[in-house]
């Protein structure tokens, strides 16, 4: 029973490492259960398919990075504040990634995005739906700014959707380069986005 009830974990984590490795459609449910050390039948008895898993992989890491994101928005700070420790938080985990793996391995949504985007609609409406949330909280804390007068923005959803895409922009790059350090550009230009003066001690 014991390992019956781990199997669905086990499952989940050999997918999430996989699909951040490589490409999705390089891997199939045999390697999969290869790595999750389970039969098929036991991918099949949680997963329907493939594109399941994915979508499970997908809504765990939303959880998880959602988390993040709200803690370091919702912080008692001043805007400048509360996004460098956003990109300070992106930066660490392709950081780690590197020391991990050898390898950037890039923004999971983003990874899967740039593949499925055109083949899969299940998954890419799945993704569109996790844009836009991260665009919500960015967005309410550019709010929460210009309510405050830290900033002027004439249209916060834009500027929002302009930050997110350029943490994605970026860590596409720090991917291709293999180099966490093409992050290192990141709080600077976001800042002038917004029109911010970088305080000296940041």
């Amino acid at each position: 029973m014991g390992r019956t009830s781990d199997a669905r974990e086990r499952i989940l984590a050999a997918g999430a490492e996989l699909f951040g490795q490589r490409s999705y459609a390089s891997i199939g449910v045999a390697e999969i259960c290869a790595a999750a050390g389970v039969p098929k039948g036991s991918f099949y008895y949680f997963f329907p398919s493939k594109q399941s898993l994915a979508l499970a992989v997908v809504d765990e890491h939303w959880v998880w990075q959602r988390g993040q994101w709200v803690d370091i928005l919702t912080a008692d700070a001043p805007i400048v504040e509360r996004l460098r420790r956003l990109f300070i938080a992106t930066a660490e985990m392709q950081s780690d990634a590197l020391k991990g793996t050898g390898a950037v391995v890039g923004c999971l949504f983003g990874n899967l995005a740039l593949e499925v985007s055109s083949q899969d609609d299940p998954v890419r409406a799945r993704l569109q739906e996790i844009f836009e949330e991260q665009i919500d909280l960015v967005e309410v804390a550019v709010l929460e700014a210009v309510a405050a007068g830290e900033l002027t923005a004439a249209n916060p959803r834009v500027v929002a959707k302009s930050v997110v895409a350029q943490i994605e922009g970026m860590v596409l790059f720090a991917k291709l380069f293999n180099d966490p350090a093409q992050l290192d550009e990141l709080w600077e230009n976001s800042m002038r986005l917004l029109g911010l003066r970088i305080p000296e001690a940041a």
